[in-house]
């Protein structure tokens, strides 16, 4: 049974989350770097608002200049696909569960992993600079089961008894050499 779980999101609070995980410094303009309060230039599309820089008067949102750019997604659904990608959902259950298109989806999905891979270039997976073989597969042998153990005392090798090989001849069907 599928929930309509955007339903139950506020689209004001999940534009509040995506602001503040996509700039957490706060909102710059793009161009310039100028933070200081850009003015809103368009209310299209509520909760998400077109700003105007006051320094260089370039027009922008929360969205430009991210992985994010260009999506006409509302913002309950970028914050699930954002869930999604980060729980490992497959992209074609993530596409079933948000009514959306696999192959658009898709192409998010490896724009938002493009980005994060290049933000994360030069960064250890772990804090520690060293770790154990253990801490990395920590599950690795979990999931196989036991090898099968001989219930008795392993046999001892017999050895071959010593016995003239002719490599040239075979004998003949029958058991006799040659033709006729």
């Amino acid at each position: 049974m599928d929930f309509p779980i955007t339903d139950l999101l506020d689209e004001r609070a999940c534009y509040d989350r995506l602001v503040g995980l996509l700039h957490p410094g706060g909102l710059r303009c793009p161009r310039c770097g100028c933070a200081d309060r850009p003015g809103v230039h368009r209310r299209r599309r509520d909760p998400v608002l077109d700003y105007q820089c006051g320094g260089c008067g370039a027009v922008f949102n929360a969205f430009t200049g991210t992985a994010l750019q260009g999506t006409r997604r509302p913002c309950a659904h970028l914050l699930l696909i954002l869930r999604g990608i980060a729980q490992g959902v497959p992209t074609a259950q993530l596409a079933r569960e948000l009514g959306c298109d696999r192959a658009h989806l898709l192409a998010l999905r490896h724009r938002l992993q493009d980005s994060a891979a290049a933000a994360a270039e030069g960064q250890l997976p772990l804090t520690d600079p060293v770790c154990e073989a253990d801490e990395l597969y920590q599950n690795a042998g979990e999931k196989r089961r036991q090898a099968p153990r001989p219930r008795g005392p392993a046999a001892a090798p017999r050895q071959q008894e010593a016995r003239a090989r002719h490599l040239g001849q075979r004998p003949a069907a029958g058991g006799r050499r040659g033709g006729a």
